[in-house]
């Protein structure tokens, strides 16, 4: 069911609207001319709105314009007995979703209602969506540690400089990467992500490289590997310090070179990639005990970023877990909970071995658990391990 103004000053014209859809279950709003609809949408929100283009007062252009400035989102179908293309087109170029002509033909009416309410929701979803994509990778935090990784990224990002990023399992690693990519000049081109620690070493360099029909058994059909993928945009390597040793020789051939070869293939492709890569392993000791290259290290670390513990941020939690909770609430639809004083006290208490992966997970088993506020006995009855 959706919310539906119909601005128009013929009555008849009004009242069949408003019974027709009413009729198909929708709810209905009338105006009698554009002063009047005008007043009513800027009041109340609505799904669609039905516009005659010539009234008194004014005219259903203005209104389209008038509206689309507080609300570009809702569509707006314009009417008219005294429609030309050029109205039609004008109409179209200010904002309308379409235009149908009287005397109206019912049938097609429903069906541009219809279409202008799945647009009208698809534009609310993706709305919505690119709001969750952009606040899931927000680095939250105002300890100093975070600031100095803030202003790093700052003068880093618009570079094309490699950059290697440290820090234990579930510090965030990863949104530091992104944040790199969202700021560079490269963010209009992919970030292909790769980790290094989930793919078996024989297929990692299929996964990087790309392969050849026929390369091994069960290579039916080409396939392009995640550098061709990250042309001209970031390919991040997580967890390098996992990746075996052949598949680093041939990393730093292509980090050296710019090309790329397809296991099974013969061919050097060019690539325009720029590489961040991140590790939870103190890479030094790694090249001490010969399980990682020198020189592929020297070629990854030419800035060094440090992520620090969440143990070694306590100040930066109270913040962490209200983003955590209106995020987990926003997902259960249910209201944003708060906390008490003594439960954020509670939570810098608890020793994260998790980090802020962790702590997400203890927000939600919260929020899930508590009542409408977090207290600090809610912390530790259900935040222990």
């Amino acid at each position: 069911m959706a919310k539906i103004l119909v601005i128009d000053d013929e009555r008849s014209i009004r009242n069949t609207l408003k019974e027709i859809l009413e009729y198909e279950g929708h709810e209905v709003k009338d105006a009698a001319d554009g002063a009047e609809g005008l007043k009513i949408a800027t009041e109340e929100k609505f799904d669609v709105i039905l516009c005659d283009i010539k009234m008194p007062k004014m005219d259903g252009i203005e209104v389209l314009e008038k509206v689309i400035e507080q609300t570009p989102d809702v569509p707006f179908i314009m009417i008219s007995g005294h429609g030309t293309i050029e109205t039609a087109v004008e109409a179209i170029k200010k904002g309308a979703y379409d235009f149908i002509s009287k005397p109206l033909d019912l049938n097609r009416m429903l069906i541009t209602l219809r279409n202008a309410m799945d647009k009208g929701t698809l534009v609310k979803e993706t709305k919505t969506l690119k709001k969750k994509i952009s606040r899931s990778g927000e680095i939250i935090g105002e300890s100093e540690p975070i600031i100095k990784i803030k202003e790093l990224i700052d003068k880093v990002a618009p570079t094309d400089a490699r950059v290697m990023i440290t820090g234990e399992n579930g510090t965030g690693k990863e949104l530091v990467a992104r944040r790199i990519h969202e700021l560079s000049s490269r963010n209009d081109h992919p970030l292909i992500e790769v980790n290094c620690a989930a793919i078996p070493s024989e297929l990692i360099e299929s996964e990087l490289f790309g392969h050849e029909k026929g390369a091994f058994t069960s290579a039916i059909k080409q396939r392009l590997g995640k550098f061709e993928q990250a042309h001209n945009g970031t390919l991040f390597l997580d967890e390098i310090g996992d990746m075996s040793l052949s598949a680093q020789a041939k990393v730093l051939r292509a980090l050296q070179e710019n090309k790329i070869t397809r296991v099974g293939g013969e061919k050097e492709i060019s690539v325009n990639v720029r590489v961040i890569a991140a590790t939870n392993k103190d890479l030094q000791k790694e090249i001490e005990k010969g399980l990682f290259r020198e020189d592929l290290y020297h070629r990854l670390s030419v800035i060094l970023i440090h992520v620090p513990s969440l143990n070694d941020r306590k100040n930066d939690i109270p913040l962490l877990a209200d983003y955590f909770v209106e995020i987990v609430c926003n997902e259960y639809n249910m209201p944003v909970k708060n906390y008490s004083a003594d439960a954020y006290e509670e939570l810098k208490n608890i020793n994260w071995t998790g980090n802020i992966r962790e702590l997400r997970n203890v927000v939600e088993r919260l929020v899930i658990l508590s009542d409408k506020t977090i207290t600090g006995a809610d912390v530790k009855a259900f935040a222990s391990k």
